[in-house]
């Protein structure tokens, strides 16, 4: 294998390719004088030393240029555009086909609602996997009108869906600020640090109880988690569409969630029964024995209406931090909210 970079002192690998010290780091380099070649440092080291790296002198090198080739290929690979999706119906639990065709486009919202167990998360299932009639319902899923390639299925540089279930634990043993720095390394992305502190002010706001960078993502609430890794797709994640399973049980800011992610171009599918979340959607997908039994689209009156429910949500949420702060709900509730109550 050609040694390209073996000869040139790292610090000017460095310059070029700003990822080549994670190589050295996650050798536990830590002590390596940058102003020497990588050769001369490999030259340096103790057999003892190579020994628990599990490689030899020449071996080290290869994988240092393996890693670079790697980098490059990720850092030139095509952006993820992806300018539409379509689902194309397949049939529903008892055998009846789905007579539907709609196609989703960046910045839209699409909610899907339907009873328990009537097949919301499998819709869910069939978009994340890209389905192409190999899926219990035979549905098929269209990218920029065309059938995904394989890439695009199953392999996970090329993955095009993130999905955010209802239960998100960490098992990591990182901090919120590490955790976010290392996806934005990963991301090739300059400013790791600035861009980590932005995902979690943004992840702040979105949740109801504050956590800090020093914070280790193992001790956050399931809320709070949530919130972290809806901020983190919506800033950091190239992955357009983003798929969300009942946000209103999630523990944050539902409104300012979907905000953020449409103000970032994603294509957003969400099961839910909250009919707040309902109405803010563009189109909703209803489901009944597990097939799509019809797609209505958010009229003006349904608008209209969301304006209420924000209201009401809001009053409910005012209720929610008085019994969480623990205060009593004991005084007039019509002359406080000004409504009538039934």
């Amino acid at each position: 294998m050609k040694r390209e970079f073996s000869t040139i002192p790292f610090n000017d690998v460095l310059v070029a390719h700003p990822y080549a010290g994670d190589f050295l780091l996650s050798m536990g380099m830590n002590n390596f004088d940058r102003s020497r070649t990588l050769q001369q440092f490999v030259d340096c080291l103790q057999d003892d030393q190579l020994e628990d790296l599990g490689l030899d002198r020449l071996q080290l090198l290869e994988q240092f240029e393996l890693f670079i080739g790697k980098m490059r290929e990720l850092s030139n690979a095509p952006s993820k555009q992806v300018d539409s999706i379509t689902i194309i119906g397949g049939h529903n639990k008892t055998g009846e086909k789905e007579q539907v065709r709609f196609t989703l486009k960046p910045g839209e919202v699409i909610c899907v609602v339907g009873p328990t167990g009537a097949g919301k998360s499998r819709l869910l299932e069939d978009i994340e996997c890209l389905a192409q009639g190999d899926t219990p319902t035979g549905r098929q899923i269209f990218v920029n009108n065309r059938i995904p390639d394989e890439d695009q299925r199953f392999s996970a540089e090329h993955k095009l869906v993130a999905q955010l279930s209802q239960n998100m634990n960490f098992v990591i043993d990182l901090t919120v600020g590490e955790f976010i720095a290392a996806h934005a390394d990963c991301r090739m992305l300059a400013e790791p640090q600035e861009i980590a502190n932005r995902v979690a002010k943004c992840a702040n706001e979105l949740a109801g109880e504050q956590f800090t960078m020093d914070t280790p993502v193992t001790q956050l609430s399931g809320g709070q988690s949530r919130a972290l890794m809806i901020a983190d797709t919506a800033l950091l994640s190239p992955l357009p569409i983003v798929l969300i399973d009942e946000i209103e049980n999630a523990g944050v800011d539902r409104k300012k969630a979907l905000d953020l992610l449409v103000k970032e171009e994603k294509i957003v599918l969400m099961s839910t029964h909250d009919p707040l979340l309902a109405l803010m959607g563009d189109k909703r997908v209803v489901i009944r024995n597990g097939g799509i039994a019809h797609i209505l689209m958010t009229s003006k009156a349904e608008r209209a209406n969301l304006k209420e429910l924000e209201w009401i949500d809001l009053k409910m949420t005012e209720l929610r931090n008085l019994i969480r702060a623990g205060g009593a709900i004991e005084f007039d509730m019509r002359s406080h909210f000004q409504f009538d109550l039934v």
